[in-house]
């Protein structure tokens, strides 16, 4: 048995008492799963006294299908029990649920797997979710579940002013070491949401000191490119080589692993980042060939961060 129980395992151990006989709108992705891997939707679409409204898909799909930046359309969803709307489509407005969508819903759910860091978007979409609703009245339910990177550690600079965006939302460090439910409560104090209420479903058992392999749960890959916890693990810096003209690894097995360039030579790298002696890390000299995005189909030489 797990360590830690999620908000949705207990969510199902209390036979969704909190949600019995109220219409239900479902912020999920294919990592908001139980301790048996059984998916946030078909779990809410079997509730007795619970009627699955609607679904809603952020970045990077319902099913998890969709690479970084592609758009996704609410019809992609395949074999689903409700209406899916895609949170991440072709517009800026888009990103948000709308006034329409959220008609006939007595609860908003929030499901979703972080991993510990400011740009990554699905706690992004959350704060979205709760401008929109809260405004309404709305009563917003957060599933919380465990910070991968443990809740003790908080890294990185602040978000600069006039720099918000999809990839900084709020203004909270690099590796913030909150779970969803936190940010939720965070995020609807320092916004001043409301007439609405946030609710938090904790995680139980969860001890702040703790990776994700501490907990007993499975690990389902939120992303397309955050296959492992070892991704995670190097991802609120490793993801900050967007912005260079060097690869971050997407279009390898190993994305924000490895990293480099054409032009890199691989040992000279590795030989120069280990000479730091950072603690808990250690740089393999590497070489790949992205099949997509930066320097796609062109050998790169750098180093893999393990």
């Amino acid at each position: 048995m797990a360590e830690v129980q999620s908000g949705l395992d207990l969510l199902v151990a209390q036979k969704f008492a909190l949600l019995r006989g109220k219409r239900v709108g479902l912020v999920t992705h294919p990592a908001a799963v139980d301790a048996q891997l059984r998916t946030a939707v078909d779990l809410f679409a079997a509730a007795d006294g619970v009627r699955l409204v609607t679904i809603f898909g952020p970045e990077h799909g319902l099913h998890g299908q969709a690479q970084d930046l592609i758009s996704v359309a609410g019809n992609e969803a395949k074999a689903v029990p409700a209406a899916v709307h895609s949170l991440y489509g072709t517009s800026a407005a888009s990103l948000r649920p709308t006034v329409e969508q959220l008609k006939g819903i007595d609860v908003l759910v929030v499901d979703l797997q972080d991993v510990g860091s400011r740009y990554y978007t699905f706690q992004a979409t959350m704060r979205y979710c709760l401008e929109v609703a809260l405004p309404l009245g709305m009563l917003v339910m957060v599933l919380d579940r465990p910070n991968p990177l443990g809740g003790n550690m908080i890294e990185g600079p602040a978000l600069r002013v006039g720099f918000e965006s999809f990839v900084g939302a709020h203004d909270i460090s690099i590796r913030h070491g909150l779970t969803v439910g936190e940010l939720a409560m965070l995020y609807q104090q320092e916004l001043k949401l409301g007439p609405g209420e946030v609710r938090v479903v904790p995680c139980e058992g969860w001890k702040r000191r703790n990776y994700f392999d501490a907990t007993g749960l499975p690990w389902v890959l939120p992303s397309p490119n955050m296959p492992t916890l070892d991704t995670a693990i190097v991802y609120p810096g490793q993801c900050l080589i967007e912005g260079t003209n060097l690869s971050e690894g997407r279009g390898t097995t190993r994305p924000f692993e490895i990293c480099g360039a054409p032009w890199l030579d691989a040992g000279k790298l590795a030989s120069k980042m280990n000479a730091e002696k950072l603690a808990g890390v250690t740089f393999r000299p590497a070489w790949f060939r992205p099949t997509f995005q930066k320097h796609a189909g062109k050998d790169c030489g750098g180093v893999h961060c393990t």
